[in-house]
């Protein structure tokens, strides 16, 4: 056992010794070793991982540069700053399963979007953030320049107007750290969110344009550009948490390369995990275990591979804080 290594650390090397818990150990040794020896790490978030308040793990990971890029759903984007600046008006709700039709109905009606057992507040979380966004769209439109999704919120973020809202210590919030560092982002399908439908109904009203926000076909040219560059010595691991297009849109940057680009000299991924639940399956991107991403040369043969069947929210802050030393 490590001796350098933390009591949260010690505790998994010694009690996760088989199945799920054994899978955890591997992937998160599998992740450090990757790391010593010189290779990136892009970390994928499906699902509502910003909501979960996975921030306060992946912080510190991208403090300690121990996560190169991401790659998320416009919904985590967005969530982790309407968690900075609304925490103290969330609701929680412990008996989530129970809840009636007519009960979620009374949620929509005081205006609060559930999400599992946390409601996000409409009013403090979405309308807080919508003004200061609408003003950089505006502000980027005037001068005849565009940007990707991220790098709009990474201009919000990095001005300190938010900071008057703040209700979280703002170093557990990841945008915040991966906006001071200019962490690159990719958020493919941006459009499905919150922020992207606020950013279409100005277009709807003609008060921007459509083409103001770059499109995920940009996001793509800007990861090829991004894995060219990383992608050489060790290469590029991929560590995915949950599953859809968070995962599915990165990964495939390799096989678009040296098929579609024809490019000969394209490095696969050289470490992949997957945390899900999902119901293992070939044909559900989610559910397909790592060894069918080698038919999609996406993954090589002798690519260290982990699959972890649990749930996220518990798994990956456990993975991190070992990565961490914790």
């Amino acid at each position: 056992m490590s001796t350098q290594k933390g009591p949260i650390s010690q505790f998994i090397e010694h009690n996760y010794r088989h199945f799920n818990a054994a899978a955890l150990v591997d992937a998160a040794k599998g992740y450090e070793t990757h790391l010593l020896e010189g290779g990136k790490m892009l970390v994928s978030l499906g699902g509502a991982m910003s909501t979960a308040e996975l921030g306060v793990s992946l912080a510190e990971m991208i403090r300690q540069d121990k996560v190169h890029i991401i790659s998320c759903t416009g919904a985590n984007l967005e969530e982790d700053v309407m968690n900075l600046v609304a925490h103290s008006h969330y609701k929680r709700i412990p008996n989530w399963r129970d809840l009636t039709p007519e009960q979620e109905r009374e949620l929509l009606d005081t205006h609060f979007n559930r999400v599992t057992d946390t409601c996000i507040p409409e009013e403090e979380a979405f309308r807080r953030l919508q003004k200061h966004l609408e003003d950089v769209w505006h502000a980027a439109e005037a001068k005849g320049e565009r940007y990707l999704p991220h790098e709009f919120l990474y201009q919000v973020v990095n001005s300190g107007v938010l900071e008057q809202y703040y209700e979280i210590d703002p170093k557990n919030s990841w945008i915040v750290e991966a906006a001071k560092k200019n962490l690159p982002i990719i958020c493919p399908g941006w459009e499905d969110s919150t922020t992207g439908n606020i950013f279409a109904s100005n277009v709807i009203k003609g008060n921007l344009k459509a083409s103001t926000v770059k499109s995920g076909i940009e996001y793509m040219i800007y990861l090829t550009e991004w894995y060219r560059a990383n992608s050489d010595g060790k290469g590029v691991g991929f560590f995915q948490v949950a599953g859809g297009i968070s995962g599915d849109f990165p990964i495939c940057v390799v096989p678009m390369m040296y098929q579609d680009l024809e490019w000969t000299d394209v490095p696969f991924w050289s470490y992949f995990c997957q945390i899900s639940d999902s119901t293992t399956s070939y044909g559900s991107y989610s559910g397909a275990v790592p060894n069918e991403k080698i038919t999609w040369g996406k993954l090589d043969v002798d690519t260290p591979k982990f699959m972890i069947e649990s749930d996220a929210t518990i798994v990956a802050p456990l993975i991190f804080a070992y990565v961490l030393g914790q």
